[in-house]
């Protein structure tokens, strides 16, 4: 059982850490456009770079997703995904939730623009932003739903325990994770607006910041609830295809 739920972390790390060295050897020049400013000199080739980056996302995301995967079992969840469950679960429900949920940011992202002090959003350009889609579906579901919402979950099972409070616990360490994503959203707001600080930021882009990303994040998280890590990175996944990938090209 461990076993195959180990192998899939480690398939998907694998794909997280190739898409973190194809970007970074390949696409340096498209990340600085998407960022608005020069990627800075490291000293080192575009492929050392890359390397060094897939090392990264290897021992930091290996132990974060580690350490999501013991507070899994610990939660009784199905951790990296539902042995249980079957490809409807794991695939397809994702696969419409994300459909959904992308077309949801593209028009959330069409109504705030007016009023958001800032506009549309920008995407990254093809295909890099298919690159950036496995990257944050798999890294930030890793960080978010497995870390976050894990230990959040840990702890809050353990105070309401008494109340048989399982339930709660889990959804308000989902809250919790859902608003842990809206904020890892925070330093591209900042690189893209110039700001400094919050109070730069328009309170309206910030809403929408939060909004969008916690209606996605709390979906993801209620597939993670029921199937796993994979269902959850699914979401995520299909909805930046959408949002990023599709809209990004029109």
């Amino acid at each position: 059982m461990h076993r195959k739920q180990l192998t899939v972390l480690f398939v998907l790390l694998v794909v997280y850490a190739l898409c973190a060295f194809l970007t970074y050897a390949f696409f340096t020049d498209e990340l600085a456009a998407a960022a608005g400013m020069p990627m800075p000199d490291m000293g080192i080739s575009d492929a050392v770079l890359g390397l060094a980056n897939a090392g990264i996302v290897l021992v930091v995301y290996g132990i974060l997703g580690l350490a999501g995967y013991w507070f899994a079992r610990k939660l009784d969840l199905p951790g990296i995904f539902n042995e249980d469950g079957n490809w409807r679960g794991w695939f397809f429900i994702p696969l419409l939730l994300g459909l959904v949920g992308g077309v949801a940011v593209v028009l959330g992202d069409l109504l705030f623009a007016p009023v958001n002090g800032f506009g549309r959003f920008p995407h990254p350009a093809f295909p890099i932003s298919i690159l950036a889609s496995l990257s944050a579906g798999i890294g930030e579901e890793i960080l978010t739903r497995g870390f976050v919402f894990g230990l959040w979950g840990l702890i809050l099972n353990w105070l309401l325990k008494r109340f048989n409070g399982r339930t709660a616990a889990l959804w308000i360490a989902n809250v919790i994770a859902a608003l842990a994503f809206g904020a890892s959203h925070l330093g591209t707001i900042f690189i893209l607006t110039g700001a400094a600080s919050m109070a730069d930021v328009s309170p309206v882009l910030l809403v929408e910041t939060f909004l969008l990303n916690g209606i996605i994040g709390l979906v993801a998280g209620w597939r993670y609830m029921k199937e796993g890590l994979v269902a959850a990175a699914g979401v995520h996944f299909w909805t930046d295809v959408v949002f990023h990938v599709l809209w990004g090209l029109f």
